[in-house]
């Protein structure tokens, strides 16, 4: 089994959870570093957004994290 890695969202309601998704399926990532780049680059790119005044508010980091998930064996 092979390890991936997901990035979770802190939720009011649902706690950590994974909101990230590619063509309505949750993203899942075959490395840590692959996951932290994309949040990496989602969050410079909040901050792009908000500094043309596209968006009011910004995601901070620490709302987010990197977790394993374990791959089921098929």
């Amino acid at each position: 089994m092979a390890t991936k890695y997901v990035v979770e969202h802190q939720t009011l309601c649902d706690g950590w959870i994974n909101t990230w998704s590619v063509n309505d399926e949750p993203e899942v990532f075959d490395t840590y570093q692959g996951a932290e780049n994309a949040l990496d680059w989602f969050l410079k790119e909040e901050k792009k957004a908000f500094k043309r005044g596209e968006i009011d508010s910004m995601y901070e980091a620490d709302e987010f994290r990197i977790t394993e998930l374990e791959e089921v064996a098929s």
